[in-house]
């Protein structure tokens, strides 16, 4: 049971709930302490020690119910005669005019081919052999909970909660069968067949049977496990993809990615409280506050160093080429707002004006929509950094971090590297990303080589992985 623990685990991180070693050891704690017995007290025990949100405690119900739903479904082989039966009813009542010889009662077939598979295993040693397996004895007495057991065991020994891929079911399924003893059986059916023992149709029920329990338990352990690793899968693989590249359908899963990814970035940065240190006494706060009592100091007053918290401006460009790289960037920078410093935007094409208003104002979607729509157009470098001197340049000083996302192609205008450079000496750092590759800087009408001569950092970025790994970086230079 502790190594099912263990896999259930692994299942919840695959689904995005994050468990770390010590959480995991106090699960195996509380597994110990509550008994497996209660499954529902097992379950809110758990829930209590694994779970740390509402939304983690949503995913947890689900997993554990999926995950130890290991009930096999109910089957008899007289309820399977009668379906036989049944299927065949309007042939049968065609040409039934006589008794069939089993009185009336839907299992006597059933009880009959029972009867014939033990004498057929009377001289036969492989039937008898057969008949004598735990696997055979289960489907007979119809013991779920046994079979059930086998079947985990089984799973386990195959791997079977390493499965990734839709089509890997057949392949696990038929592992599972053979770990189970299933070519015993299938064996038998083949000597049957062969001696044409009117025990063969029994036989192939309970393989039947088999099968169809084992296939149904593959395609709960592939939905249950292969569902978290597939959605990683498309994750990791619309991080990597360029931006402009990504389909109007995966829209809205990269922006759930974008905020999953902010939410981490928030967890690694976010401030720790410390002991602070008291630094200074003010002696002359103390010794006023001390008059009424006779100068005794009851109430000591120390010195506190105020820092001007650090700013972040965000210059993007929303012309056509890269539109769909500034609304990332902004989504990602909104995202971000609880361990951010403070975040002014501003967007441009032709000229250039600030949209800190916009996301104050309207959802973050919505805002962007709106600056694409008041400020695409043409790209004019030279007129927007000069309008952006005018907004902001004497706001920018040493604790001032500014943010250019562009691909530098002025259309052959005036770069006005001159504004570039005063926003160089009086910032704390230039940050550009470009969403062209480095091989493209400097062609046709690019002036990013120019630009870069006033930048403190640069880099191609094209894809959300590049984006969170500069993000991370811009974190940590602010804190």
């Amino acid at each position: 049971m502790q190594s099912n623990l263990v896999s259930f685990i692994q299942t919840l991180r695959s689904h995005d709930v994050r468990v770390s070693p010590a959480e995991s050891l106090d699960a195996v704690d509380v597994a110990a302490s509550l008994g497996y017995a209660d499954r529902a007290l097992l379950r809110d025990g758990l829930a209590m020690t694994l779970a740390k949100t509402p939304e983690e405690e949503a995913v947890f119900h689900e997993c554990f119910d999926r995950f130890f739903r290991h009930e096999l479904a109910d089957f008899s082989l007289e309820d399977a005669a009668a379906a036989s039966e049944e299927d065949g009813a309007d042939t049968a009542a065609e040409g039934a005019g006589e008794p069939d010889g089993s009185d009336g009662e839907p299992g006597g077939e059933a009880a009959d081919q029972e009867s014939a598979l033990e004498f057929a295993a009377q001289g036969d040693p492989t039937l008898q052999a057969l008949m004598q397996s735990a696997l055979m004895q289960d489907l007979i007495n119809n013991d779920r909970n046994a079979l059930t057991l086998a079947m985990n065991r089984a799973a386990e020994a195959v791997g079977l909660s390493d499965i990734q891929l839709f089509t890997q079911r057949g392949q696990f399924t038929r592992r599972i069968l053979d770990a189970m003893g299933e070519e015993q059986i299938r064996n038998a059916v083949i000597e049957l067949e062969q001696s044409g023992s009117p025990a063969l149709p029994l036989l192939q029920q309970y393989r039947d049977i088999l099968r169809e329990q084992v296939r149904d338990y593959v395609e709960r352990e592939y939905l249950l496990h292969a569902e978290g690793r597939n959605q990683q899968f498309m994750e990791d693989i619309l991080a990597r993809t360029r931006l402009n590249n990504i389909e109007h359908v995966y829209l809205q899963r990269v922006q759930e990615l974008i905020r999953k990814m902010a939410k981490k970035l928030a967890s690694r940065h976010s401030r720790r409280r410390r002991p602070v240190k008291r630094g200074q006494l003010n002696m002359p706060k103390t010794l006023r506050r001390g008059i009424p009592n006779d100068g005794v100091m009851f109430h000591t007053y120390w010195r506190r160093v105020y820092k001007d918290k650090p700013q972040i401006l965000a210059v993007c460009d929303v012309s056509g080429s890269v539109a769909q790289y500034a609304k990332f960037l902004l989504l990602f920078l909104y995202s971000l707002q609880d361990v951010l410093p403070k975040v002014r935007s501003f967007a441009f094409s032709s000229h250039l004006g600030e949209v800190s208003d916009f996301f104050d104002d309207y959802p973050v979607e919505k805002a962007i929509e709106m600056v694409n729509w008041k400020f695409g157009g043409a790209t004019d470098y030279g007129n927007s950094l000069l309008d952006f001197a005018k907004l902001a340049m004497d706001d920018i000083n040493n604790n001032t971090t500014v943010i250019i996302l562009g691909d530098a192609r002025n259309n052959h205008g005036e770069p006005r590297l001159d504004i570039l450079q005063s926003i160089y000496q009086r910032s704390r750092q230039v940050i550009w990303l470009n969403p062209e590759s480095r091989k493209a800087w400097g062609s046709g009408d690019s002036e990013m080589p120019r630009y870069l001569t006033a930048c403190h950092f640069s880099a191609e970025c094209n894809n959300l992985k590049q984006l969170e790994r500069i993000v991370d970086q811009l974190l940590k230079s602010t804190r």
